[in-house]
């Protein structure tokens, strides 16, 4: 499902608080009950919540992501502004490396009109974009293809990456904990994300605000291992202070 703009703002509410009654709910959108128990039966039999009796939660599964399709549609303007920012630091004639994730599938698209790009990636969605733009040359990894969102990954990809050196490494992420660590599902794309932070000169993180506090199994890296954060809106405590304890600059994306 598409979530509308209601049932976005509810999700949102839901993240900020971790747990909602479905009254505290109604009240806070000035709904009815019905209204509410609708949107939350819609939302979690599409996996984007958790009902237990009288509220609802987060998912909080730290095994399983969010279905490609889901995640693709979810937040899709958060995810279009950060790839405007991101689209719009990225210099002419650079070298990038782009990893998976539907945040970066929308920064590919925000540089079809930029020059002399080279961009390494693991995507194939993220090729498949970028190869409409002329001038920029795509390079594919080797390794094994997902087929459910067509990431490639293990140890072909790995050691493929290692051979560079670029500017710029784009990851995106699945979860920010309050400890400072980045966290994905999948312990080969980690692998794969890891060695990238690695052979880049800077690391960009792109996340959206739903990322925040969000659980997941496998530690990519720590904040201090990145130098530029993109999002779509400030993030809640204690992350603030962490990122700048980190030195990690933040760039909020313009509405």
């Amino acid at each position: 499902m598409t979530p509308n703009p209601r049932q976005s703002q509810l999700l949102d509410e839901v993240r900020a608080r971790g747990a909602v009654t479905v009254e505290a709910l109604a009240e806070r959108f000035n709904v009815t009950l019905q209204t509410v128990r609708r949107d939350v039966k819609l939302l979690a039999e599409a996996g984007l919540l958790a009902r237990f009796h009288g509220g609802v939660r987060l998912p909080h599964s730290t095994t399983e992501n969010i279905a490609y399709r889901q995640r693709e549609s979810l937040n899709a303007d958060g995810k279009r502004r950060i790839a405007r920012a991101v689209a719009a630091r990225v210099p002419h004639g650079c070298s990038l490396l782009i990893n998976l994730g539907t945040t970066n599938e929308a920064v590919a698209r925000e540089l079809l009109q930029h020059k002399g790009l080279r961009v390494i990636t693991n995507n194939l969605n993220v090729a498949r974009i970028l190869a409409d733009n002329p001038d920029c040359e795509v390079i594919v990894t080797g390794g094994v293809v997902r087929h459910r969102d067509r990431g490639i990954v293990g140890e072909a990809t790995v050691d493929f990456i290692r051979q560079f050196k670029v500017d710029i490494g784009i990851i995106g992420i699945s979860g920010i904990e309050a400890d400072g660590s980045l966290r994905d599902y999948d312990y080969r794309e980690v692998m794969v994300a890891r060695v990238i932070l690695e052979q880049s000169r800077e690391v960009w993180l792109v996340a959206d605000h739903g990322k925040f506090n969000r659980p997941a199994m496998v530690e990519l890296a720590r904040v201090d291992q990145i130098d530029l954060l993109f999002t779509d809106a400030a993030p809640p405590e204690p992350f603030p202070a962490l990122l700048a304890e980190a030195g990690v600059q933040l760039e909020l994306a313009a509405p």
